[in-house]
């Protein structure tokens, strides 16, 4: 049953006034997903969902500004979705590089590109880069942009760029090897000199990582939404946040 447009209005300003500034993550995580089926159940074209998906992005990023989050990672295109139809491959990527000029058009955002360019034609190569590059004229939120992929592979790079860096500075592999800690690698991270997630969310109602921030995400709460990626609203937002409020983070301990 749907409400009242008026009803979402008040329930949406409740929430609000419910929300402790403090207690707002400072680094969300976002897999975008749902996309495809939220075409099917409009019988329409699946890069009407895309599209549709690449809207919501803006919104929530207009969100997340509002209520003062610092930093967004948006799980947008992973490696494994690189084996999907050339047909709608191409769609996809011409639907990012629209998303990442809107990106540039706004000047209090500034953007990370995470994952592999090789993976990705040269023309979204090269926005990502150009970007990646530019100043903000002041900076309200800093987002990562993770496209072309993968989790194992962010680790796998870290490590490969670890060995490189010791063998440049004439470190022993043997010695490297038993003095390796975990800082070793976060310093080669997608992400490093970021903070990690304090919050994950996931749209569709799947409740898995599928590769996303896997050495990030240690310590992070998790939150799944039933909602398609395009018909997430303010409210679904709003009650994560409440969600994460209302938990209590041990950290491991």
């Amino acid at each position: 049953m749907e409400w009242p447009g008026f009803l979402y209005g008040f329930y949406e300003r409740k929430l609000l006034r419910s929300l402790e500034q403090e207690k707002i993550p400072r680094h969300i995580g976002v897999m975008v997903d749902g996309n495809r089926r939220w075409a099917r159940q409009f019988n329409a074209p699946t890069s009407e969902g895309h599209q549709a998906g690449a809207d919501k992005i803006h919104e929530f990023l207009g969100w997340c500004q509002e209520l003062g989050v610092k930093v967004v990672t948006l799980y947008m295109l992973s490696t494994d979705n690189m084996s999907r139809s050339g047909e709608e491959l191409e769609l996809l990527m011409g639907i990012i590089a629209n998303t990442l000029d809107r990106l540039d058009d706004d000047a209090n955002i500034s953007v990370h590109a995470m994952g592999a360019p090789e993976l990705l034609p040269d023309y979204l190569a090269e926005r990502l880069n150009k970007l990646t590059a530019r100043t903000p004229v002041r900076e309200r939120l800093h987002v990562n942009v993770a496209v072309g992929y993968g989790g194992r592979r962010e680790i796998v790079d870290a490590v490969r760029e670890l060995l490189h860096d010791a063998v440049a500075h004439g470190r022993n592999i043997t010695e490297l090897a038993d003095e390796l800690s975990v800082d070793d690698i976060s310093r080669f991270l997608y992400t490093r000199g970021q903070p990690d997630p304090d919050l994950v969310i996931r749209t569709s109602g799947e409740q898995r990582l599928s590769g996303f921030l896997m050495w990030q995400s240690a310590y992070s709460e998790f939150y799944f939404c039933e909602a398609l990626w395009p018909a997430f609203r303010k409210v679904d937002f709003l009650r994560a946040l409440r969600d994460y409020a209302g938990r209590q983070r041990r950290f491991g301990s």
